[in-house]
Parts: structure tokens; sequence; C-alpha cells
């Protein structure tokens, strides 16, 4: 943990210890693992006395405005997690992450933790219960919907939407190849976080699938999407029946668009 965020730490654990509805607090992210820098994010873990859950929920936005000096704060809904408060502290200027659980909650995890503060060992035997278990992504899901993408990104460019385009050969990149090839080099397969660093090889590989605003560069990066996508979904085939009537259908439209004269 860098000195920054030791420091925006201290300051938080200082509130929290004080409030006796607060059972304990770990880090998770890059700030348990070690690998924090000074462009990374605090993310912390809020153990809250069951009974008490529902007020300091309530409260959550006060609770963090007595940590330093907040200049916004929202909830997690877009991510799936209401429980978590995104938060831009200043001096120094640092996103932070609050997740306040119910403390028999946070023994279901998908981040290993490390505790930095608790009260009476309460969180370490909560933690004990259970194990961070990361969803792995699912071929078959992938497989399942990949043709589907294919043709409906190649609808955009055909119809010259191609800012829809641009947004879409990044959710590629995002829902199905990063994951992939973070998963196969044993690395947590979260989009594309850190794929530059975990997996080198096949970041430089993604480069090819990033196009600019024009037909011709759209069309050649939903092409490499698949090229890359064919080689990732080859050692799981074995298990999974191929997509080939999907995947034929929709390379054949992908080939149509690129065949007609640009809108």
């Amino acid at each position: 943990m860098t000195p920054s965020h030791q420091a925006v730490l201290e300051k938080i654990i200082a509130v929290l210890a004080a409030d006796a509805r607060i059972v304990g607090v770990a880090a998770s992210g890059s700030c348990a693992s070690g690998a924090a820098d000074e462009f990374s994010d605090l993310d912390l873990v809020i153990a809250v006395e069951p009974d008490d859950y529902a007020v300091v929920s309530a409260q959550r936005k006060l609770i963090a405005a007595r940590m330093g000096k907040l200049l916004a704060a929202f909830t997690g809904e877009h991510v799936g997690e209401p429980r978590l408060l995104i938060c831009l502290f200043d001096e120094p200027l640092m996103h932070v992450d609050l997740k306040f659980v119910s403390l028999p909650d946070a023994a279901a995890r998908v981040d290993e933790t490390r505790i930095v503060w608790q009260r009476d060992g309460r969180l370490s035997d909560t933690l004990a219960q259970g194990e961070a278990r990361y969803p792995a992504p699912d071929p078959q899901w992938i497989e399942d919907r990949f043709w589907i993408w294919t043709h409906y990104c190649a609808t955009k460019i055909g119809r010259g939407e191609l800012f829809e385009a641009l947004d879409f050969l990044a959710f590629l990149r995002w829902r199905a190849l990063g994951p992939l090839m973070l998963m196969a080099v044993g690395a947590q397969p979260n989009g594309v976080r850190r794929i530059e660093q975990l997996a080198p090889a096949d970041a430089a590989r993604l480069e090819a699938t990033i196009a600019l605003h024009e037909r011709a560069s759209c069309l050649a990066a939903l092409e490499a999407c698949v090229r890359l996508y064919d080689e990732l979904r080859a050692p799981h085939l074995s298990a999974q029946p191929p997509g080939d009537a999907a995947r034929a259908a929709a390379l054949a439209y992908l080939a149509g668009i690129k065949s007609r004269p640009a809108a």
C-alpha cells in the first residue's frame, strides 16, 4: 500500500473504529494483493453488526463524509452492487470504494481480502467460513452469444452507426476476448483489466480489434475479434457443441456488409 493509501486508510479506520456498529474493515483489490500503485483505488469492505445494517446502509454518505474531504459519492447499482458506495475524496485526491456488508455476508466474496482493523476477531472468524471465488467466464455462455453479437455489430457498421460499433467492439473485448485471455494465463478474468501486465502478448493481439471511426476500420476490427475468438474458443470445443451454424451465418452476413459500398 502506498503512503497516500495508508494515510487515507488510517483516517477511515479512525472514523469506523469509533462507531460501535462496525465490526471490522478489510482491504480488497490491489491494496490487498500488494499490487497497489499511485493510480490504484482504495477498496474496502466494511462489516456491520447485522441488527444495525439497515440503518448504517442508509447513513453511508454521512459516514463517508466524516472520513475526509468527500467531493462526491454514489452507490454501485450500475455494477450490480448496491451495497457499494463509490467515493471521491480530496487531499489527497483518491477514489475509494466502501462496500458496507452485514457481518455474515462478508464470508461470500469474489476477491481475497486483508483485514486492516477488526473488533474482537469476529471478522476473521467470518472470513474463515468462506473463501474468495471470482466468477470464471463460462466458455459455453460466451459461445452461445458471440455469433449473435458479431451479427449485431455488423448491422451497426452496415447502417453507418459507427459510434455504436466502436462501443460494441469494446464490449466484445471486455465480455469475451479479455476474460478468455486472462483465464488462459491463470489471472483473474475481469474484462481486460491489467491485461497489458498479466498477458502482454495477448494485449498486443487485441490492438487489431481497436477501430477508428471509419467503416473499413470497424470492419477490420470486427474481423480481428472473430479471428481471436476462434483461437480462444478452440481449447473448449471438445467439451462443448460449437455454434457452427450461427458462426457461418454471422460471418456470411459480415462478408456481405463488407462487399457493399458505404452508405
